[in-house]
């Protein structure tokens, strides 16, 4: 990952790290992210193992090429991206979720029975479900590349994504930096630095796994961030049954607030765009770091997009719906 210049005087009389001790042994960064990425694959594998024989389901498709095909898919195995697989290049690469009967399916998420299923784009004339998750999806790459950006040299506490709007002009994520850094301000060239390691990912072309688990696995999961207990236990009271939703992004391990895209590669320009100072939490600072993206298949003319990176600048909030003045402007960014 990159490293970041920060000012040498920032080292001194500055010891102490502002997760309590008797929250956190003492890992490194990598190591939590080998430990949750193990837990998580150790939890996939025992999933799988409830179907130690292979059923057949019926997946029918309903969408306008094809229709009325009907797929003998493996329970607990085959995803919405295993039929798209049998119908065309073209679904595979285009779909970026599925509706299973009515409901919003991520592209790798396993039937869990037989059922009628249809594709959702970029290019549908209502791509709001489709906006929210590629705006999500982004966001958990951000929230990826900030974690490791500073190696083992600075801890880095990674508290939410929140959920803003597209209209706002950014994604986000909030963190806490290590305490030395409480006085770093983030330059261009910092800004630039994270958006070359995201474009990395992208070019990884990397799958969005999705897992439920019970709660006291997620706990475990995420036992050194207490920022990720609290979401954890907020989203296992809102579950009936007690689970919660957790994507994989490579050997990062994140909590989820919905459906993601299938793949990294489906994401084109990505601009890592600014730092701004939330105030404290329990006498930490928070950052909201913003990013702005476009789909790969979503071209903007280049003063277009310079004028979307201007506005992604500005703090965005959760409620925050940014009026965009140039009806050509939001023709053209409305499918973001």
């Amino acid at each position: 990952m990159a490293s970041f210049r920060v000012p040498r005087r920032l080292w001194w009389g500055c010891s102490r790290r502002f997760v309590s001790t008797d929250l956190v042994p003492k890992l490194s960064t990598a190591e939590i992210a080998r430990m949750r990425n193990k837990l998580f694959a150790k939890e996939k594998e025992r999933q799988l193992s409830l179907y130690p024989r292979i059923e057949k389901i019926e997946i029918k498709y309903v969408g306008k090429s094809h229709p009325g095909a009907i797929f003998i898919m493996n329970k607990g195995l085959s995803t919405p991206y295993t039929c798209a697989m049998h119908l065309s290049e073209w679904h595979c690469k285009k779909s970026v979720l599925a509706l299973v009967d009515g409901k919003i399916w991520e592209m790798y998420r396993p039937f869990t029975q037989s059922c009628e299923i249809q594709f959702l784009t970029f290019k549908d004339e209502d791509p709001e479900e489709v906006n929210k998750a590629y705006w999500r999806s982004c966001a958990m790459i951000l929230g990826c590349v900030l974690e490791q950006a500073f190696k083992d040299e600075y801890l880095v506490t990674l508290v939410r994504a929140p959920e803003v709007p597209v209209l706002s002009g950014a994604f986000c994520y909030d963190v806490i930096l290590d305490n030395r850094l409480n006085d770093w301000k983030p330059t261009k060239e910092n800004l630039h630095s994270f958006t070359k390691e995201v474009h990395k990912l992208i070019h990884k072309d990397l799958p969005f796994e999705v897992l439920d688990v019970d709660v006291k696995v997620a706990l475990e999961i995420f036992q050194h961030n207490q920022y990720k207990l609290d979401v954890v236990k907020q989203k296992a009271s809102q579950n009936s049954e007690g689970m919660v939703q957790l994507n994989r992004l490579g050997d990062y391990v994140d909590i989820s607030e919905g459906p993601h895209i299938p793949r990294t590669s489906f994401c084109g320009q990505y601009e890592v765009t600014a730092a701004h100072n939330l105030g404290s939490s329990q006498s930490e600072l928070v950052r909201r770091v913003q990013s702005l993206s476009l789909p790969v298949e979503l071209e903007l003319h280049h003063s277009v997009w310079y004028r979307l990176l201007e506005r992604a600048q500005k703090l965005v909030t959760e409620n925050r719906r940014t009026e965009v003045k140039d009806e050509n402007e939001v023709t053209k960014t409305e499918s973001i």
